[in-house]
């Protein structure tokens, strides 16, 4: 018997098995797709779950460092916290971790951290340099590492005036406080330290600092010693800083000291004694210098010191200061003259004299215009009490009558 009644036709074809009737629903009902393959045994293998892990962490990681390093870079440029900015000290040997620890303490950087990596990042690890530096308000952490890469410090003075002693000159060695270290036990020679600024970064020593003025005044006084005159009535380089030192105390006018360096030497030259003010009081207070309301006293002049050149013959045994170059230069190219005496003007200079009549009445001048100085003073100033001149007379101009060079004793510095 024929069971299949399609035979041969469309609705035949493959047909194995009875045909069971459906219902609607389920004739509507779509028929279940083909399903999926089984997972090999590969893919279940631990070693592919842990390396899917690990890609996936790496992954993970990367995005994290990227955005790590786009708001690192962005907080290590943007404006600092420090509203007024300060100095900051790097000591020698100091790490880059200590900088930026302590960058942060000081609340000059916002996170050391980061400083300390974008340093490294940016290969300057071992770059940074000691030194005392100036950090503008609001500057940057990529700001404070080119400052500290720069080694651009903050820069000190220290000045030593033409005409100061060995010992104010140390005392105001001592006094900056930017300086390290002790003073030396042993005071250098009078004369012996150059007159100049110094610029030094905070954490010079004061020794490197009188090295340097000791090693400069050398040089210098070398130098112009080389290109002195050749008939100076001098024996030495000694002699020659020495003069040159009565010749600072002398006068502060540039355009004088060499005629006044001539007038010394003019009296050398002849066996004259220099009657130099500045030396009575050098060797009546020393390095510590004459207190500013003191006078020389007319007995002051009598007084016997190594340096009292009133009373001794040719030149003091040391300098009386510190020489500047201009003082060098005059004694060792002074002016041609033959001027053997000056006295003050009353106005900063001096008037100079080659015979002793011209220079008396020089002197008389002068103290005419003291005394008239002295009184109007007096008209306005004078108290019960008070007198016009000191118990033991001011020296002032007096000796001139007897041929000082200067005769303005009380009224040099």
């Amino acid at each position: 018997m024929n069971t299949n009644p399609g035979g041969s036709g469309q609705f035949g074809q493959n047909q194995t098995g009875p045909i069971v009737p459906k219902t609607a629903a389920e004739a509507l009902r779509p028929e279940a797709g083909t399903p999926p393959p089984k997972r090999s045994r590969a893919s279940r293998s631990q070693v592919v779950v842990f390396m899917n892990f690990v890609i996936s962490s790496v992954m993970l990681m990367v995005l994290a460092a990227g955005v790590s390093l786009y708001f690192g870079k962005q907080a290590f440029n943007d404006p600092g916290p420090s509203a007024n900015g300060d100095t900051f000290l790097v000591k020698p040997s100091t790490g880059v971790q200590d900088i930026a620890d302590q960058l942060e303490r000081r609340g000059l950087i916002s996170d050391a951290r980061i400083f300390r990596i974008g340093v490294r990042v940016y290969g300057n690890d071992s770059a940074l340099k000691a030194g005392e530096y100036q950090i503008k308000p609001r500057a940057s952490m990529r700001d404070i590492m080119e400052l500290l890469k720069s080694g651009k410090s903050v820069m000190y003075s220290l000045t030593i005036p033409e005409g100061l002693t060995v010992e104010q000159a140390l005392q105001r060695v001592a006094e900056q406080d930017a300086l390290t270290g002790d003073m030396p036990a042993t005071m250098p020679v009078e004369g012996s330290l150059a007159t100049d600024t110094l610029r030094f970064t905070r954490g010079a020593t004061r020794q490197q600092m009188i090295d340097k003025l000791l090693a400069d005044q050398k040089k210098l006084v070398d130098e112009v010693w080389k290109r002195r005159t050749s008939d100076l009535p001098l024996a030495n380089v000694e002699d020659f800083v020495t003069l040159a030192s009565i010749v600072e105390k002398e006068t502060g006018r540039g355009d004088e000291r060499s005629r006044v360096a001539a007038v010394f030497l003019n009296r050398l030259a002849k066996g004259m004694r220099l009657q130099s003010d500045p030396t009575i009081i050098y060797g009546l207070f020393g390095g510590k210098g004459k207190p500013a309301d003191r006078p020389i006293y007319q007995s002051d002049i009598q007084k016997q010191t190594p340096y009292n050149t009133y009373l001794i013959n040719g030149l003091p045994p040391t300098p009386i200061a510190n020489p500047g170059r201009a003082a060098l230069e005059a004694v060792a190219n002074p002016s041609k003259t033959d001027d053997l005496y000056f006295v003050a003007d009353g106005t900063g200079g001096h008037v100079f004299a080659t015979t002793l009549a011209e220079h008396n009445e020089n002197v008389a001048r002068y103290r005419a215009m003291q005394k008239k100085q002295a009184e109007d003073a007096a008209k306005g100033a004078k108290t019960p009490g008070q007198t016009d001149a000191p118990a033991d007379g001011d020296a002032s101009g007096d000796a001139g009558d007897s041929g000082d060079a200067g005769g303005d004793a009380g009224a040099a510095q």
